[in-house]
């Protein structure tokens, strides 16, 4: 995605925690992409597999955090399967 990169946003939802791997979800790289424009704000993510048992957990997660930056009052997301996340896409200092 291209635009601001959301300002405040990434921070906020580094503390989104996947609670089955115990790692935030930008570390994770379960964030494919943030807009904001004004108070709104819509995050791109995706989950680690399908049928996840932590979906409405890390969706919540997601929409609160962003919700929580100064100036945000509405937030979208949108959960997408591709590409398709792999471990190789966690951060080398995620550990």
């Amino acid at each position: 995605m291209s635009g601001d990169p959301g300002g405040d946003v990434p921070a906020a939802l580094g503390e989104v925690v996947d609670p089955e791997l115990g790692l935030d979800v930008v570390s994770l790289g379960l964030i494919y992409g943030i807009e904001r424009s004004g108070d709104a704000v819509r995050v791109v993510h995706t989950l680690t597999t399908p049928g996840c048992p932590m979906e409405s957990h890390i969706t919540r997660g997601i929409r609160e955090a962003a919700r929580s930056v100064e100036g945000v009052t509405d937030v979208e997301t949108e959960l997408v399967w591709e590409p398709r996340w792999h471990p190789e896409m966690i951060a080398d200092d995620a550990w």
